[in-house]
């Protein structure tokens, strides 16, 4: 039987670990301790942190894992990095793993491989000249954790009146002693799924956003297809190969984000792992294949095909939050009738559980996912399912 380490246990994790079981692969899962879904569902737990490496390069030794994986978030990155390229393994390099967990080297590749993205600046943690060092950029502008996920420590600032409480925002987001601050784009934020095996791009899928307007800008829900000219989905997809490239990027999973100008595609950022917010779902439901199986497979050095000729099943999805208050949930209901153009409604806590106020992705509470013969039935379906889900929180 072989052995797969999953990095996480959380709710973008659980679906590599259920598909993990489905096919007999033993799965070893790995996370820092905590009330997590994903826990039930290992063949063995290991209390660790995800970020420290060299701890999981000890574990994986011993395990003797073939392969090693994470879905939803880049906090494990660099940790597979460092294993695959010490046992072998199939999946991105240590090199490439550093530079898609840290905004500052990624936006450098871009810059100095002439892939379109924002003008930024590296700003010291500890600067007390921050208007100088960002007077060569044009507001509104993003300051950014380098090293954070789910959109925190990301903050979109309209005057220098802002800059004190963004910088409090990046110092409680980020591990490292600097951030960057980059020129916000004004246009229209889509993204991209895509996959680079072996060497070459096996597919990438534009995909529509739904965004919570916060701090800054939060995906809380997406939809394929996404309507867009052939001239514009052509650069998309010569920017992200660049950009893919530029990063030196292999054997995995890529979730892209971009903002549309002009009709010209700019890089925002790429995670050397697959989206989180239902976006692995978005591709299996319009491919017709299992996304997570067959990240599971390259993980593990398997031949893996991707046909993606065959089917092009529009669906549409949106995260479940609370916007109001945080709290202790009384009581959830799914009043929804059954309906083969819901693909699935899912509560990730339970009544009794307390829950927060959604400003990050983190906040989420749970999913709805939808599907149909066009987009329009898709997006019909999933306001319509939304509308019959019933939440109670009791404020704290």
């Amino acid at each position: 039987m072989k052995k797969i380490m999953i990095l996480g246990a959380g709710v973008y994790q659980v679906p590599l670990i259920k598909t993990a079981k489905r096919l007999g692969i033993y799965s070893i899962v790995v996370s820092i301790p905590g009330n997590y879904p994903g826990f039930a569902l290992a063949d063995k737990v290991y209390d660790e942190d995800t970020t420290d490496y060299e701890k999981i390069l000890e574990i994986a030794k011993k395990e003797q894992i073939d392969g090693i994986v994470t879905a939803g978030t880049d906090v494990a990155v660099i940790t597979i990095g460092r294993v695959c390229d010490e046992l072998k393994f199939a999946g991105l390099s240590f090199e490439a793993a550093k530079i898609a967990a840290n905004k500052l080297l990624m936006k450098s590749r871009y810059e100095a491989c002439g892939v379109r993205t924002a003008k930024f600046r590296k700003i010291p943690l500890d600067a007390g000249d921050v208007s100088a060092r960002v007077s060569e950029l044009s507001f509104p502008l993003i300051f950014k954790s380098v090293d954070s996920s789910g959109s925190r420590g990301i903050v979109r600032v309209d005057s220098e009146a802002d800059f004190d409480s963004a910088i409090r925002n990046v110092r409680d987001n980020t591990r490292s002693d600097y951030y960057i601050v980059e020129e916000f784009i004004e246009g229209e934020e889509f993204g991209a799924q895509a996959f680079v095996y072996r060497g070459e791009v096996s597919f990438i899928l534009p995909h529509g956003d739904y965004v919570f307007k916060g701090d800054t800008g939060v995906p809380i829900g997406h939809f394929a297809p996404y309507g867009l000219e052939p001239s514009v989905i052509e650069d998309a997809r010569e920017q992200l190969t660049a950009a893919i490239h530029a990063m030196g990027l292999d054997n995995c999973a890529i979730n892209a984000d971009f903002i549309l100008k002009d009709k010209k595609t700019y890089v925002l950022e790429i995670g050397g792992r697959s989206g989180a917010t239902c976006l692995a779902e978005l591709v299996s439901i319009y491919y017709g294949f299992d996304y997570y199986e067959k990240i599971l497979r390259c993980a593990l050095g398997e031949d893996v095909i991707f046909d993606c000729d065959k089917s092009a099943v529009p669906n549409a999805s949106m995260l479940l939050r609370s916007e109001d208050t945080s709290g202790i949930i009384k009581s959830q209901t799914d009043h929804n009738p059954k309906d083969p153009h819901i693909y699935e409604v899912q509560f990730d806590y339970k009544p009794g559980d307390h829950v927060e106020k959604f400003r990050v992705g983190p906040h989420r509470i749970g999913h709805v996912i939808t599907k149909g013969d066009t987009l329009e039935q898709a997006v019909t379906a999933l306001n319509k399912a939304l509308e019959n889900i019933e939440i109670h929180i009791d404020r704290d």
